[in-house]
């Protein structure tokens, strides 16, 4: 019903970001990640939604990205997962750290989310296994694949130079963005 929102940041809390949309202020439940990278108040924003409606409340969720937007919308579809779960496992984890130890079974790794037991994170790996599309891995990746571009960049390589390195750089689909870095810069020191 309603897909996204386009306004200014009016303001934070712990959980949630507020967005002024030609003065209707709309409160939006998110990850920790999204608050952090979104911006400042007074700020413009553009959020991913997802309403969810209730007999008793509608609520709204947003995401500043594709990648944490699909991830909600799927861990939210897990039995026993509800919203505020799926924001605090997002809050834990990148999408392509979540992608990672969802794709390798890793309860442990799930676990260590706060409201997350053993039972939940096992539920969670079973549910969702298969059920992962191939589209959301090579999103994921791509991702990666621009941070470990924006990191190398901060250290004083030029652009040319990090897609260069990158393009002769080998990436494995279970690949952190630590270690795509470092393959990265191997193919920088063999030049």
């Amino acid at each position: 019903m309603i897909a996204g929102l386009r306004g200014l940041i009016a303001g934070k809390t712990d959980d949630a970001l507020l967005v002024d949309c030609g003065g209707v202020i709309y409160r939006v439940g998110t990850s920790t990640s999204t608050l952090t990278e979104i911006g400042a108040a007074g700020d413009p924003v553009e959020v991913l939604t997802h309403l969810i409606v209730r007999e008793d409340q509608l609520a709204l969720f947003g995401f500043a990205t594709a990648e944490e937007m699909s991830f909600f919308t799927i861990l939210i579809g897990v039995t026993g997962i509800g919203a505020r779960l799926a924001c605090a496992v997002l809050s834990t984890f990148t999408p392509e750290a979540l992608f990672e130890a969802l794709q390798g079974g890793d309860v442990d790794l799930l676990a260590t989310v706060p409201g997350v037991g053993k039972k939940t994170a096992a539920r969670i790996v079973v549910d969702l296994r298969g059920k992962l599309p191939e589209t959301m891995a090579m999103g994921v990746h791509q991702a990666g694949n621009a941070d470990v571009g924006e990191a190398l960049r901060a250290l004083g390589y030029t652009p040319a130079e990090v897609q260069q390195a990158m393009a002769r750089a080998t990436f494995d689909g279970g690949m952190t963005v630590e270690e795509r870095i470092v393959a990265t810069l191997q193919q920088m020191g063999e030049r």
